[in-house]
């Protein structure tokens, strides 16, 4: 049996976020989630200095290699599946990175507003 196809923010269907890097909870290229991603890796983001500094500061280095779990480290223009409260903080903290709609999971809007998404829109709200 086919599962459904996952949907974006829009209503329409989930598009691929990245997969040079391969991102996703699932490493499939997309923000799909599920009940196991307790972070909500949701919104299909693209990597800026200013927000991997921020990230990395909190706590959660995505900028530097690690080899050992076959993360290649991310740079600025790179685009990547965050946590949706992650996202938010850097909104508030006023570091948030531009984001891909139509590659941003539903689900994200359980934690982040159309609004907010909307101000940081690569793509048609």
């Amino acid at each position: 049996m086919e599962r459904e196809p996952s949907l974006n923010v829009l209503g329409g269907t989930l598009e691929t976020c990245s997969n040079d890097p391969v991102t996703g909870f699932f490493r499939n290229g997309c923000c799909d989630t599920g009940p196991m991603d307790q972070g909500s890796h949701t919104v299909c983001a693209v990597m800026t200095a200013e927000f991997l500094a921020l990230s990395k500061y909190l706590g959660n280095d995505l900028s530097t290699p690690r080899p050992e779990f076959g993360f290649a480290g991310l740079n600025p223009g790179d685009q990547w599946c965050l946590c949706a409260g992650r996202f938010l903080q850097a909104h508030d903290e006023g570091a948030a990175p531009k984001v891909r709609l139509s590659s941003t999971h539903q689900r994200a809007l359980d934690i982040v507003p159309l609004d907010v998404l909307a101000q940081y829109a690569l793509d048609a709200a």
